[in-house]
């Protein structure tokens, strides 16, 4: 989504960690995963990754132990996934996901959010063709790791594309990472296949990416930029996947 956008993405990233704004919604995902796993990450590859990357936000140890207590819990049960799909300015297609106890708050908000900035809710299924779900991990670019030999590796566990990046820091500099895609039903393989290899996984999802990338100009996409800015600040609101290129 450019450069820009990156660098404020990491920015207000690192801002909602220092306030613990983020630390609800890690600690929502994490509450789901060990009520629908169990609560041993070791065992429960979907709650391993929830930890991983919350301590990647430096979320502290004792709010994931409590966020993995909350699943045994009774209002644990209320909490549920929830995505909505919808269209931005200039031909922008968002898949919105949540975490909600309230999904009648959560779509009064959402829907607010996007009104007031050119946006509109679309009919759930709308955007099934648009977007492929695929199983996503980051890691630190070290030059002791042969990436054409660990391409070649995890073909085997159902890798599909590799890629170097560089995001952009608050210092000025740019820090340079290696990301791994793969089919959807390939995470777990994949993540195990990265352990084994003594490869510290930074950040692992499931993502959804579009099949066919939307280029806007800088202005445009800071006009989408400041929509996406808006729903990620709701608490229910837990990632916003866009057509973007």
């Amino acid at each position: 989504m450019g450069r820009a956008f990156e660098y404020r993405k990491a920015a207000k990233l690192k801002r909602w960690g220092a306030m613990s704004r983020i630390f609800p919604k890690l600690g929502r995902i994490i509450t789901i995963a060990a009520r629908e796993g169990g609560p041993d990450p070791d065992m429960n590859p979907k709650l391993r990754t929830a930890i991983l990357n919350a301590k990647a936000q430096n979320m502290p140890k004792d709010n994931i132990e409590a966020a993995i207590k909350r699943a045994q819990g009774k209002d644990a049960a209320d909490i549920k996934e929830i995505a909505y799909e919808a269209k931005g300015p200039y031909g922008t297609l968002m898949v919105i996901e949540c975490a909600t106890d309230n999904p009648t708050r959560t779509v009064a908000n959402v829907r607010a959010v996007l009104v007031r900035n050119s946006g509109e809710l679309l009919t759930s299924g709308s955007l099934d063709f648009m977007f492929n779900r695929k199983a996503v991990f980051e890691f630190d670019r070290r030059e002791t790791i042969d990436l054409e030999e660990l391409e070649l590796e995890l073909i085997d566990y159902g890798l599909e594309e590799l890629e170097e990046d560089k995001i952009p820091q608050e210092n000025g500099e740019d820090k340079a990472i290696v990301r791994v895609f793969g089919e959807y039903t390939s995470f777990g393989e994949l993540a195990k296949a990265l352990e084994e290899r003594g490869i510290e996984v930074t950040k692992a999802s499931l993502q959804r990416v579009p099949n066919v990338p939307l280029a806007l100009s800088d202005e445009q996409m800071d006009e989408v930029a400041t929509l996406i800015e808006k729903l990620e600040d709701d608490e229910d609101v837990q990632a916003v996947y866009t057509n973007l290129a």
